[in-house]
């Protein structure tokens, strides 16, 4: 779990919520069979307050994730080519 999420969320259940939905969301990004049910970033991240090195922890922690399990170089960064463009919509003024 994304070091930002983790200290701001103390509840079982939302940590457990977040991490299904990150998880359907990549899935269903690098073209898996998940389907995210969550709601469009821009609405999900609304008033949340997050920041720029917010995403980029949660950016770090998904490589370290993703090199936990071997995944090469060529396919992590297809993965985050893909999440890149989200910041705009995640980090928000």
């Amino acid at each position: 779990m994304n070091r930002w999420f983790a200290r701001t969320v103390s509840s079982p259940e939302a940590k457990a919520a977040y991490k299904t939905k990150l998880a359907d969301f990549v899935c269903q990004a690098s073209g898996g069979p998940c389907k995210y049910a969550g709601e469009d970033m821009i609405t999900a991240h609304a008033n949340r307050r997050v920041t720029a090195e917010a995403f980029d922890n949660v950016v770090e922690d998904l490589v370290a994730t993703l090199d936990k399990f071997n995944v090469g170089a060529r396919e992590k960064q297809q993965l985050l080519s893909l999440l890149a463009p989200l910041k705009t919509a995640v980090v928000q003024p």
